[in-house]
């Protein structure tokens, strides 16, 4: 949504975390990730300093603390997005939401080598992005999740 005002575009964090919840899918317990990592909720890395850490496999998380962990990782996502992006706030929504998706899943220090990917973002050039996101191991670890984004990003 354009905000006139404020001249740049407001994200829609709801339909982001709709996104998310497909991507990441949601789970109120402790499960170990393809990794071996204790997770839980939405995407949410057990990390030392959470109530569930270390992460026993199985253990229950209530829906609040599901929600307080996602908010708390968006939170981080998007600060990331813009210290990436400076212009992350005037990037079309569609283009936000994919740059956040991909921080969500990758983190910063991942999405940063995606040199091309942001040459092409910055360059307002979508095909160019998207082209830049299929040459990647990162495209080929997620295809599905991947392929979405990448149809997303050249119907920008």
């Amino acid at each position: 949504m354009w905000h006139p005002l404020l001249r740049r575009h407001i994200m829609n964090v709801d339909k982001l975390r709709e996104e998310l919840e497909i991507d990441e899918g949601v789970r109120y317990h402790v499960y170990l990730d393809h990794l071996g990592y204790p997770t839980f909720g939405i995407g949410h890395l057990v990390i030392e300093g959470d109530p569930e850490y270390p992460g026993e496999e199985g253990e229950p998380v209530s829906p609040d603390r599901v929600v307080e962990a996602f908010e708390s990782d968006l939170e981080t996502v998007l600060s990331d997005c813009n210290k990436l992006y400076s212009d992350f706030d005037d990037l079309p929504e569609d283009a936000q939401h994919i740059i956040a998706n991909m921080m969500f899943n990758m983190g910063l220090p991942r999405l940063s080598q995606f040199k091309g990917m942001k040459r092409g973002v910055d360059a307002r050039d979508w095909n160019a992005a998207a082209d830049e996101m299929v040459d990647s191991r990162w495209y080929n670890q997620v295809t599905n999740r991947a392929q979405r984004l990448v149809d997303r990003m050249r119907a920008i």
